[in-house]
């Protein structure tokens, strides 16, 4: 499409924006845009309709159809209300929660939706106030509800926010009920279709009953309570970066037996701004920068924080130089499958019938853990939906100790069925009480998986490219990839390619392909080489970048050579990202 074309029909959509189905405010808006000499918001905010995915909608907040606003977040509600209504057309209530997080416009957005469903006949549980992401994931399944929704973008920039949706298990939808959604919501095409007065009477208030459910469900967690009493005196440093974890993380600490809980008192303050980070990121190591510093003044053990919507959790320990070092997302991970797969080993808790998850972008190295405990583990796409799907299949089979994926994520329970930062945090405590409890600091704990397990080191690249003509740029990035597979990286000859948009492998060594045993198709390459190199490529499904993720094999004798492994790894690591020309 030319630029005439695209910016008549960019117009034409944003003047049915100036019609009487949008209120006074929204209008002068979109003519403001329509007026300006600068047309590149008005591209911006109307060059597409801001998508329902499966995973429901984020985007950046502001009026036009590919922004977060009533409208969008309205069409969204009702496509979701009118599919239950269909759905679950034989139960005498339909019943959803309703959450959010900190950001802006967050509350007003929770209420639209709250209003939207109970016009439509729906029962709503809206949370009094701001809640961890997966609280509203245990309180879809402690009321035993159809579905449910918490306004969130996670941890992106304050311009965002986002509608997550969840089915009646507490995960975020997959297929049928993904695609279903989506049709019915793609039908919304005119507020006046949107039920926007709500029926209060069916609108219930909740609040700290549930809080205290979820938090007795994560104290039946712990496998170390008596670690916990000899270390508590341990002192923490906590940070929520603005976010809800404020409301329940330090409560679930003192709650595991912790005393010594230190906050970081301007990031305890909510808020959507989020002042005083320029991303409010626990994988951006700057957001942990006045936790250290926290740490560093308090003399303090161990440094964790959770995004904005607590689903993340990030850590910090200290070195052997008593330097506080970040702790990467996969071995966030590798710490807590090795603990509870060895905790459960330890205290005869193993009937052969337990399982782990990982995603197939997470270090390979928790493979080899599993095998050698004799503990199965599943691979699946990213995305903790996907962790759940697993968990659903498995119901009243087999015994689910956790799942982690790199970008920081982690669930130890089934009550709940998205990543978790409470009970992580709560576990991440009880592990570093646990190691000190065994005589070794965190960062041994760690150096020593490496020796008994084989050393790894990852890294992962975010290459942005905003707006339409960087989602142009992201496909043809992964078209080119496809069209000129990659024969050899670094020096190492590929092996293996996966390629899971067609479920089909290549072993480059026998010339033979296989297909790969995954429940659908998702738009990602992987290469495996010689030298024990694994590459894997996607674009994001939530945020305008193209992601790349690195993972070297390496060698480690001792604890002593563990820096001098770390930058051979790091070498290697630059020699892959040169091959693949970012």
């Amino acid at each position: 499409m030319n630029n005439d074309a695209l910016m008549k029909e960019v117009t034409s959509k944003a003047q049915q924006w100036l019609g009487e189905a949008y209120d006074e405010e929204c209008r002068r808006e979109v003519q403001r845009m329509i007026e300006s000499e600068d047309k590149t918001e008005l591209v911006e905010s109307f060059y597409k309709d801001l998508e329902f995915g499966t995973g429901g909608l984020r985007g950046i907040m502001g009026i036009g159809s590919n922004r977060m606003n009533i409208y969008t977040v309205g069409a969204a509600t009702q496509g979701l209300a009118n599919y239950l209504k269909r759905e679950f057309s034989d139960l005498p209530e339909i019943s959803v929660v309703v959450g959010h997080d900190v950001r802006n416009n967050s509350r007003l957005f929770a209420e639209t939706v709250a209003d939207i469903f109970s016009a439509n006949g729906i029962k709503v549980y809206l949370f009094e106030d701001m809640r961890p992401t997966p609280e509203i994931s245990f309180a879809i399944r402690h009321f035993g509800c159809q579905s449910g929704v918490i306004i969130t973008a996670s941890h992106n920039p304050k311009e965002y926010n986002g509608y997550k949706a969840y089915w009646n298990d507490g995960a975020q939808m997959i297929a049928p009920h993904d695609k279903n959604t989506i049709a019915e919501v793609n039908k919304i095409r005119n507020p006046k279709e949107i039920k926007f007065k709500g029926n209060k009477d069916l609108i219930q208030i909740i609040g700290k009953e549930i809080d205290d459910a979820f938090l007795a469900a994560i104290k039946t967690l712990s496998l170390s309570p008596e670690a916990i009493e000899r270390q508590k005196s341990m002192k923490i440093v906590y940070t929520p970066i603005h976010g809800t974890g404020v409301k329940l993380i330090p409560d679930s600490l003192r709650n595991f037996g912790f005393e010594h809980i230190i906050n970081v008192p301007e990031q305890d303050i909510s808020s959507g701004n989020f002042p005083t980070v320029a991303s409010p990121n626990p994988e951006e190591p700057a957001a942990l920068d006045m936790a250290i510093k926290k740490a560093y003044e308090t003399g303090a053990d161990l440094v964790m924080a959770s995004d904005p919507d607590a689903d993340r959790i990030g850590i910090a320990v200290r070195n052997d130089k008593n330097e506080f070092v970040l702790v990467n997302g996969n071995q966030i991970v590798l710490i807590f499958l090795n603990y509870l797969m060895q905790r459960y080993k330890e205290t005869g808790r193993l009937t052969g019938k337990e399982y782990i998850v990982k995603t197939i972008v997470t270090t390979e190295l928790i493979k080899t853990i599993a095998d050698r405990n004799n503990i199965e583990m599943y691979d699946c796409y990213t995305g903790f939906k996907w962790i759940a799907a697993v968990i659903r299949e498995n119901e009243g089979k087999k015994h689910y100790i956790g799942g982690g994926e790199e970008s920081f994520g982690f669930l130890a329970e089934s009550f709940a069925r998205d990543k978790d930062a409470v009970s992580a945090c709560s576990l991440m405590a009880e592990i570093a009480a646990w190691a000190q409890d065994n005589g070794k600091s965190m960062y041994q704990m760690i150096q020593d998986i490496y020796l008994e397990y084989g050393f790894r080191k990852e890294k992962g690249i975010s290459v942005v490219r905003t707006g339409k003509s960087g989602a142009e740029e992201i496909q043809r990035m992964m078209k080119n990839f496809r069209e000129n597979p990659m024969q050899e990286i670094a020096g190492s000859k590929v092996t293996i390619m996966k390629d899971f948009s067609t479920l089909k492998g290549t072993d480059l060594i026998e010339k033979e392909t296989f297909t790969l045993d995954m429940p659908t198709t998702s738009d990602v390459l992987q290469y495996f080489t010689e030298d024990g190199t694994k590459v894997s490529v996607r674009p994001s499904g939530t945020e305008p970048k193209i992601k790349f993720y690195i993972e070297v094999a390496g060698t480690l004798k001792s604890r002593e050579d563990y820096d001098a492994a770390n930058a051979a790894a790091d070498a290697k690591i630059l020699e892959v990202m040169k091959s693949l020309g970012i």
